[in-house]
């Protein structure tokens, strides 16, 4: 039984009023939610795919492809936004190419952007894998980006 399947099971005869905390559990099984995902809960919910993919689409919480094996959060709170934290998102945006929420091909990066991070006096603030960085510049991020890339091929990659 697949991880899927097994929080479907928690849920005999649930409704629409189920979709979110199925949606909520399948991601934090899976990483992401996934088309077929979204079809096994459409079929166990009896609601149409369009249906499934508008409500999570809605909520930023959820992701539709794997995180990367680096994953770069972008703040975007009032703080840092007025600390240049676009010029951030614009730069990694760039050196990735990826646009939040999406994953590269070779799974190695994937960019999301948040509301806030709650570290306001560090702004502008990013997180890789959970380390956050403060006061990030342009320059800094693509360091970092550069670390990342170094760190890969030194393992073969």
């Amino acid at each position: 039984m697949n991880a899927v399947e097994s929080v479907l099971k928690k849920y005999p005869g649930a409704g629409r009023d189920a979709l979110i905390p199925i949606l909520q559990e399948v991601q934090e099984g899976e990483g992401y939610i996934s088309r077929e995902a979204v079809a096994a809960i459409g079929r166990h919910l009896k609601l149409p795919t369009p249906k499934i993919f508008g409500v999570a689409t809605f909520y930023n919480q959820f992701r539709f492809q794997p995180k990367g094996k680096y994953h770069i959060t972008v703040c975007r709170g009032t703080a840092c936004h007025v600390k240049g934290s676009n010029l951030v998102l614009e730069t990694a945006k760039k050196e990735l190419n990826l646009q939040p929420g999406q994953t590269s091909r070779d799974r190695l990066f994937s960019l999301e952007v948040v509301a806030c991070m709650g570290a306001c006096g560090l702004s502008p603030v990013m997180n890789l894998n959970g380390e956050f960085y403060a006061k990030v510049t342009p320059q800094k991020l693509v360091k970092i980006i550069q670390e990342c890339k170094l760190a890969e091929s030194e393992n073969g990659h």
